[in-house]
């Protein structure tokens, strides 16, 4: 069978224009004309047509495919090394896609906001807190952070319910804080740093992987920003130096000095 020029640009998904192109360079010459002049293909040409498109989608230029498919059909290479260079190359070309891919799906997670609920949803939530008003100084401030980019891929997919659920979890271990607080129970006390360290573990589980160390930064922050002080000194009045104590006893008690017992 032979197809004509129409025909054969609809089957490979090309332009007419880019088969007249091919032809004149001579990369693919159709192996018969009309009397009119007219360009007729038949399977042979087809099949070469897909070689070159295989080729085109590599990245290879033109005059590369020509002398790549001229070597072919004059028996200068090998049908089967043609056939794995093939294979080769487009396994390749498939690792180079998919780390391209990697990298577009990163690129939408450090464009995603890491809090994905509509305005009603939030104000069920977080009640008067936005937690988007705080979202460019957060940026700022650690989006060059492991911390920072782990928290926005694990938060991007929290529906309402999930934010509720850790909302609980953190309201329950304040709570328990502020009880040992009013309790008159020392910071350094073995149930203080227990809650302390919930209250690290809860960070984990939710955000990032908050190590004692970087715990400690956060106690210090729940006093220096008046921002978090106010929130804990609401939950009950001494609040924020008391977690920043319990959590600091927790942090010593996790380090382990040099020649040192190590701690439970």
């Amino acid at each position: 069978m032979d197809y004509s020029v129409g025909q054969v640009a609809g089957f490979a998904g090309i332009t007419v224009r880019t088969l007249h192109h091919y032809d004149e360079i001579g990369l693919l010459v159709p192996s018969e004309r009309t009397y009119a002049g007219h360009r007729r293909y038949n399977d042979a040409d087809l099949d070469r047509l897909q070689q070159i498109l295989f080729y085109r989608e590599l990245g290879f230029p033109l005059d590369e495919v020509a002398a790549l498919l001229d070597d072919q059909a004059t028996g200068k290479a090998d049908p089967r090394a043609h056939l794995r260079r093939q294979y080769e190359l487009l396994t390749a070309r498939i690792e180079k896609l998919q780390k391209m891919a990697a990298a577009v799906e990163h690129a939408m997670e450090a464009h995603t906001m890491g809090i994905d609920l509509t305005p009603e949803e939030k104000f069920e939530v977080f009640g008067d807190f936005d937690p988007d008003q705080y979202a460019q100084e957060t940026r700022e401030r650690w989006g060059d952070t492991e911390a920072y980019r782990q928290s926005r891929r694990r938060t991007a997919s929290y529906t309402k319910e999930d934010w509720k659920r850790i909302n609980q979890e953190m309201d329950a271990v304040h709570h328990r804080m502020a009880a040992l607080l009013a309790g008159g129970v020392p910071a350094g006390s073995e149930a203080a740093m227990d809650v302390a360290e919930e209250h690290r573990r809860c960070i984990t589980r939710a955000y990032y992987d908050c190590g004692h160390e970087m715990h400690a930064c956060l106690g210090e922050m729940y006093v220096t920003d008046e921002r978090f002080t106010a929130t804990y000194e609401a939950i009950r009045p001494g609040l924020a130096v008391y977690m920043r104590d319990a959590i600091a006893a927790n942090k010593a008690r996790h380090t382990v000095e040099p020649g040192a017992a190590t701690p439970r």
